[in-house]
Order: structure tokens, then sequence, then C-alpha cells
């Protein structure tokens, strides 16, 4: 019991794979602009092919 409580009491100070959680919400963040950019352009882009394949 006493070496969970020490354990749990050195978490906070470990800095170990800070980075990964880093680069995770930036990727994180990128994804979400990603879809959002697909999400509103995605309909104008779709009416634009058709109208081309519909021209040919």
């Amino acid at each position: 019991m006493k070496s969970l409580f020490k354990s749990l009491l050195q978490l906070p100070r470990d800095e170990r794979g800070g980075e990964v959680i880093e680069y995770a919400l930036i990727l994180g963040l990128i994804v979400i602009a990603a879809v959002a950019t697909i999400t509103a352009f995605g309909t104008k882009v779709l009416a634009r092919w058709t109208s081309v394949n519909d021209s040919l």
C-alpha cells in the first residue's frame, strides 16, 4: 500500500511522456481543423464537380 501511495505522489513530478501528449493534442487539433474544412467546402466542391461532369 505504501508503494502505491508513493507512486501516486511521484506521478505529478514525472515528466516522461509530456511531449507525446503535446504532439497528440496538436494532431487532434489538426484533424478537427481538417474535418471542419472538408465539411465546410465539401458540398461546394461536389457541386462544382457535378457541374463540370454535366458540361461534358
